[in-house]
């Protein structure tokens, strides 16, 4: 069975405050064919959040020359718990688009990493509640009457849910509503989204984001007839650990284990099968995750 892609793309995303390398910073793996067509890794540690985009884009626009089709896998949420576009009443068919778009609107992020992620998280909670739900998280120095640095209270059932479906069944899984702290996987969506969002731009239905726009299933070839790229959502769990190499940061060793089982999977022509949902799925779920709420490759 043919390989879906021809290069993988794993990228460790960071909320760092300025520029950063080594721990707590973005770290891109990538696995390609090399002069002599075997496959070869190499891990870059760009400084800011806007040399990673930049780099990001420098890639995948190489291997679409080559016409090596990517995947390229992002650790953070590419969308957020139903409700959320309809609570901000977001213009647009698409509830996931809609909330890309409001936060590439809303976030700035500049070249030397500071970046207004309380601020949107603030700004939202306004226009949702009025107080300081249901972002939470922040510096003392960054508290707001509509930002607390602790959480302020349990979802109710006419709020907007804690989770999306995806993480109803993961253990240990971190609400994307977290925007500071160990595990605040909030804050990272806020700011990789819209990069994402700029990567998909550029280059147009050469761009596939899953599952929104492929649809929660099994990929064929035919499916991707003129695709370069497609972007999942995934988590490091989804891959088996590894050790790093003598010399090799932690962070590389995570992205490298990521590129490499991707690669293993397609060689096995399994990877096709895990783009598509559990015979099982309730139809709304699957619904919902294809137009809201996205899921986690491998869950």
């Amino acid at each position: 069975m043919a390989r879906l892609f021809n290069a993988y793309v794993a990228v460790h995303w960071s909320t760092a405050t300025k520029p950063t390398t080594g721990p707590d910073s973005v770290w891109i793996g990538v696995l390609k064919r090399d002069v002599r067509f075997r496959f070869a890794f190499e891990a870059h540690n760009p400084a800011t959040r806007g040399q990673a985009e930049a780099l990001l884009n420098e890639i995948l626009t190489d291997r679409a020359k080559r016409r090596e089709r990517a995947l390229i896998t992002l650790d953070f949420p590419l969308g957020f718990p139903r409700g959320l576009a309809a609570g901000l009443k977001l213009p647009g068919e698409a509830p996931w688009r809609a909330v890309w778009d409001q936060l590439t609107k809303m976030v700035r992020d500049r070249p030397d990493n500071v970046n207004n992620r309380f601020g949107v998280g603030s700004e939202i909670n306004r226009r949702l509640t009025g107080g300081p739900f249901p972002f939470w998280g922040c510096p003392p120095r960054d508290t707001l009457t509509t930002l607390q640095p602790k959480r302020g209270r349990d979802h109710g059932p006419d709020d907007i849910p804690e989770f999306r479906h995806v993480e109803t069944g993961v253990k240990g899984a971190m609400p994307i509503w977290k925007l500071y702290y160990n595990g605040a996987v909030g804050g990272q969506a806020i700011l990789g989204i819209p990069m994402v969002s700029r990567l998909k731009q550029a280059r147009g239905e050469a761009m596939k984001v899953w599952p929104f726009e492929t649809g929660w299933k099994a990929l064929t070839e035919s499916d991707l007839a003129g695709v370069d790229v497609v972007a999942a959502e995934t988590a490091g769990a989804m891959a088996p650990p590894a050790a790093p190499a003598a010399g090799e940061a932690k962070e590389a060793a995570i992205v490298r284990a990521m590129v490499e089982h991707l690669a293993r999977l397609d060689e096995a022509g399994k990877l096709a099968a895990m783009f598509g949902s559990a015979k099982d799925t309730p139809p709304e779920v699957i619904e919902t995750a294809e137009t809201e709420e996205g899921w986690t490759l491998g869950v």
